[in-house]
């Protein structure tokens, strides 16, 4: 019986599903880079946008990358639609209504417009300062996702 257990424990341990993405929140970050400084990975996405769902299916599924987000970086999944306040950098920001059911985040527009645009998904990566280093709009496979990581951690 003890040997079923152990069993049981050790493979519902090492499931491919048993280690989870870690997002954390924006007003988290302050804490924890007192404790590990990090870049930080922000997904911009919205649950219309079909490549950002790819993205969600397949690339932060991927087990490789989720050990790598998890061990070196912040990673914060943000949707650019979301109707709560969130503070950051000493700053408050707001979902900005532009029509019935329709708007943006003052946060996903800060972070993720590019050339005055704002394209899904859009990846934001920031420094331990929280200065934004790079921002790219387009859906990455994971094969790409991981080599963008790779040159992140140098």
């Amino acid at each position: 019986m003890k040997k079923l257990i152990l069993l049981i424990i050790f493979f519902g341990i090492t499931s491919p599903g048993f280690c989870q993405l870690q997002s954390r929140s924006f007003e988290a970050i302050d804490s924890l880079q007192q404790i590990q400084k990090r870049k930080i990975i922000v997904f911009i996405h919205t649950d219309w946008c079909q490549f950002c769902q790819r993205m969600k299916q397949t690339t932060f599924r991927n087990q490789e990358i989720i050990d790598k987000l998890n061990s070196d970086f912040y990673f914060i999944d943000l949707n650019a639609e979301e109707k709560r306040d969130i503070t950051f950098n000493n700053q408050t920001f707001k979902y900005k209504p532009s029509g019935n059911n329709v708007g943006v985040h003052e946060l996903a527009l800060q972070l993720g417009t590019m050339n005055n645009q704002i394209v899904y998904p859009v990846l934001c990566v920031l420094n331990e300062k929280r200065e934004i280093i790079l921002q790219y709009n387009s859906c990455l496979n994971p094969k790409d996702f991981k080599l963008l990581l790779e040159k992140l951690k140098e």
